[in-house]
């Protein structure tokens, strides 16, 4: 009997060191330099950018509390946010890990929480969200999208800025949105011509491909509305 509790209990041994064996071998994304440990508590690969502390956890990690943002900032206290209006909001961040996420790889560099911009544990009191004492108002309607995405305003301002009352801070595309009728002839108030347009090039390929002397601000002479490259009576036409 105690002959086959041996047995039994190398057999239970043999079989962890074969399962250890192969978790660790099908963990491909931990270096070995990060050791038997460290290769088995890895959970997902490293983005390009951190990839000089892959194996290195504790170069991030605090035992027992994990990524500390005073930890972030001994290597990115020397990053200007200051310029960009972008970036600004950088400046008040009290923890980075509510947008910047690692072991996805490159893919999980950045998620932009936009709720995190409006929870003070996350960042300090900022204009970016000047409503926040209402606290029935979502994060939507409570920031200020204006402060960071002004300069990528396609609407030039015509719109205000007031962006969710179109907008969602999960998408950009507006649900239900209709392009005006492809027999409009405004469309200038809302598109910008390429620099191409402005050039030489205009009328030695674009007016020529279209086979139409229309002006610059003509649009609808040569494109369609759904989409740019759709020249009318000469179909898809990819020439800038």
């Amino acid at each position: 009997m105690k002959k086959n509790s041996v047995f039994f209990a190398i057999f239970i041994a043999a079989l962890l060191i074969l399962v250890l064996a192969v978790a660790i071998r099908m963990r491909s994304n931990a270096p070995p330099a990060a050791g038997l440990v460290g290769q088995l508590a890895m959970p997902g690969p490293m983005s390009s950018a951190h990839q000089t502390f892959a194996g290195q956890c504790t170069a991030c990690h605090t035992p027992g509390v994990g990524v500390q943002t005073r930890t972030c900032r001994v290597c990115h206290a020397g990053t200007d946010f200051g310029f960009k209006q972008s970036t600004q909001f950088h400046g008040r961040v009290a923890q980075c890990t509510s947008c910047h996420i690692e072991h996805e790889g490159d893919r999980g560099v950045i998620k932009m929480n936009h709720a995190a911009l409006a929870d003070p544990e996350m960042f300090g009191n900022s204009s970016h969200f000047p409503n926040l004492n209402n606290t029935n108002l979502g994060p939507t309607s409570t920031l200020d999208c204006a402060s960071c995405h002004a300069i990528r305003d396609r609407h030039l301002g015509l719109f205000g800025k007031k962006c969710e009352s179109c907008h969602t801070t999960e998408s950009w595309k507006v649900d239900g949105y209709r392009h005006p009728s492809t027999n409009s002839t405004e469309c200038n108030e809302c598109h910008k011509a390429p620099p191409s347009h402005f050039m030489e090039h205009f009328k030695m390929v674009s007016q020529r491909a279209s086979n139409n002397k229309a002006r610059v601000d003509q649009c609808y002479a040569c494109h369609t509305t759904d989409s740019f490259n759709n020249i009318r009576q000469k179909g898809w036409y990819d020439h800038h």
